[in-house]
């Protein structure tokens, strides 16, 4: 008699690919959200802590509105309402197909370090956006008020 025969696993692609997939729906879901539901209309979405203490735009101020525009391809209202938001995606975006393309080709995935000098111009940077959207010249940076 011969041993029953076990099922076969899911193919090492699938495997490899798994985890960009889970990582894209985790994206997806709440995007799917913020673009059904208008953050530019008033009353969905909690005013920012920072905004409501100190009046000042946050790094994070209009992101959800920038999110919003992306996904019905508004791309110069996204810019309007958060330009770091936008590169910052288009980073990200970057960095999940050589992810992806890394999975399926069973290379290397890409590795990101924050060294100390990267977290410092990082840091420079959400603060210099912070300062220069709040300043009358940097206005165009700030998104509209709801």
């Amino acid at each position: 008699m011969t041993a029953p025969s076990t099922p076969a696993g899911p193919a090492p692609v699938l495997r490899r690919i798994a985890r960009p997939l889970t990582a894209l729906a985790a994206v997806a879901l709440p995007t799917l959200y913020v673009s059904a539901v208008d953050p530019n209309a008033p009353g969905h979405y909690p005013t920012c802590p920072f905004l409501q203490a100190t009046g000042w735009w946050c790094p994070g101020c209009g992101g959800l509105r920038c999110v919003h525009a992306l996904s019905r391809g508004e791309l110069t209202t996204a810019c309007h309402d958060n330009l770091l938001a936008v590169a910052l995606f288009a980073v990200l975006g970057v960095f999940w197909v050589r992810w992806l393309w890394s999975a399926l080709t069973g290379g290397r995935p890409p590795h990101l370090v924050l060294t100390r000098g990267r977290l410092v111009v990082l840091l420079l940077v959400l603060l210099a956006f912070t300062v220069v959207r709040n300043l009358p010249g940097g206005a165009g940076l700030a998104p509209p008020l709801v």
